[in-house]
This record gives C-alpha cells, structure tokens and sequence, in this order.
C-alpha cells in the first residue's frame, strides 16, 4: 500500500508540475498559485463540511499551517532560481528535498533493509538526472544555488510536515484544508507585494479572459497537487516515511515524460538513463 500511494503521488505531483509550467507560459506563476489554490480551498472546504472533517481537529494542525506557509516560499525560490538558470542544473537539485523527510524518518528509528537502501539510493540518482543535469559548460549564479537549495529544502519539509499533520483519515481532509488557507494567503500576500512593486496580477495579452478560460486547467493543477499531499499522508503514516519520500519523489521522471509525450519534446540520453534508474529503484523499493 505504501509503495502504490506514493506512487501515485509522483504521478499526481509529475502532472501539476507539467500543468503548472504550461500556465506559467501564460500567466504570471503567482496568479497561477493562488488562483489554482483557491479553487482547491473551495472543493476541500465542501468536503470538509460535508464529512464533519472539523470534529478532527486538533493540535496536529499546526503541522498543516506550516506546510502552507513553507510551501509558497519553496515554489517561489524555485521559480526565481529557474529565472536565473540554467534550468539543466536548477532543476536536478531541486530534487534534493528528498533527503528532508528521508532524513526525518532515519531519525525517528527507521532501518530500511539492504535491499531498499540500495534502492533509494539508486532512486535518488534516477531523479537527478531525470533533470536532465548540465555538467558543463552551464555556469551558474551562487545566488541561484541557494535558492535552490532553500526551495529542496522547503519541498521536503513540507513532505515531511504532511505526513504528521494527520494520523487518520478523516482528520487527512482538514489538514489539507488548513494547508490549502495558509498557501492562498501566503500567495496572495505575495501577489500583492509584487503588484504594489510593478508586477502583474494578469496576463499582458488578455488579462481576466485567459484567467477564466484557464481555469479548467487550473482547477486540475491545484487538485492534483492536493490530492498528492493527500496520498503522500496515507502512503507515510501505512509505510516507512524513507521509501514513501523517494517513490513520492519521482514526478520529475513523470514530468518529463508528459514534456515529452504531449510538447514532443526530446529526451536526452542523461534523461533516458535517469528514468531507467528510478524505474530500477523503484523496483528494489517496493519488493525489498
């Protein structure tokens, strides 16, 4: 069960990742964020109160508030550091994240077996160079580097924060709900700043009519997106939080994979390998 949860949370998370970039190609990605994640606050916001969710909470909560507070500033560092690129090695060490609640999990007295460790290690390889690495000739700016870093490190301990905001089910749809508040206010408190600075709320060509006609597709990227950190939570709290993390962490193979079925883009031959490893690690993961 663990292993089919994350899973499909790389495969939810590898394909809001996809739609999100194709939004950002159209909108500004903090209009982007905060729309997407304004319709997942209404949809969680039915369910909730449909199912009595609210009788669930509790102190957990407080883990929920701060994956929505952490997550925005981890989206936003990522994006400013693929501004300064190049994106061959912003995005492979975006990845890095996973060490957070692998980490978390070690430290809490997991012990994975011989054959899993060698997965994950074999795992984390594939989803670097699933990236897509530039190993030369891409120089790179420090300041893009720590913001990088800083954005692997937000990933993570919103993975890591997720997974201890509930431990049941029922209590699983207010955490994301809690979750989901804190990203739209922390975004919109974003968006404002950036507009009082000169940014832009809206598209340049089109405005408020290509929001509205997007929103389909925004709708999808912040439901799939939710429901990944939903099915993370359950493939955490039924398995070891190490092998979780890392089958959770392969969207970048799924991202690239859309990119390259639906854009026709091509994939490198650093790509192709780094898919095949994850495959590789997955396999050792969910049999070891």
């Amino acid at each position: 069960m663990t292993a089919l949860f994350a899973l499909a949370t790389s495969l939810l998370w590898g394909l809001a990742d996809f739609g999100g970039g194709l939004l950002t190609r159209r909108m500004p990605a903090l209009t982007v964020v905060v729309a997407s994640q304004s319709i997942a606050v209404v949809v969680l916001g039915v369910i909730v109160v449909a199912t009595g969710g609210f009788a669930e909470a509790g102190p957990r909560l407080w883990y929920a508030a701060a994956a929505g507070v952490v997550g925005p500033v981890a989206m936003l560092s990522f994006y400013k550091a693929l501004a300064l690129g190049p994106m061959g090695v912003v995005s492979p060490l975006g990845s890095l994240g996973v060490a957070v609640p692998v980490g978390v999990g070690l430290l809490l007295g997991e012990r994975p077996g011989l054959l899993q460790f060698t997965g994950i290690g074999v795992a984390v390889v594939g989803i670097v160079l699933a990236g897509g690495p530039e190993l030369r000739g891409a120089p790179v700016q420090r300041q893009a580097v720590l913001l990088t870093l800083t954005a692997a490190f937000g990933f993570g301990a919103v993975m890591a924060l997720i997974a201890e905001a509930s431990t049941t089910l029922a209590g699983l749809f207010p955490a994301l709900f809690v979750q989901r508040v804190t990203n739209v206010a922390v975004g919109g408190a974003a968006l404002y700043v950036s507009v009082r600075r000169g940014g832009r709320a809206l598209p340049e060509d089109g405005g408020m009519r290509v929001v509205l006609a997007s929103l389909p597709a925004l709708a999808f990227v912040g439901l799939a997106d939710v429901a990944a950190n939903g099915t993370y939570s359950v493939a955490a709290q039924t398995g070891p939080v190490t092998v979780a993390a890392v089958l959770a962490n392969l969207y970048p193979v799924v991202t690239v994979l859309a990119a390259l079925a639906v854009l026709k883009e091509r994939l490198r031959a650093v790509q192709a390998a780094g898919a095949g490893l994850a495959l590789v690690g997955t396999v050792l993961l969910a049999t070891g």
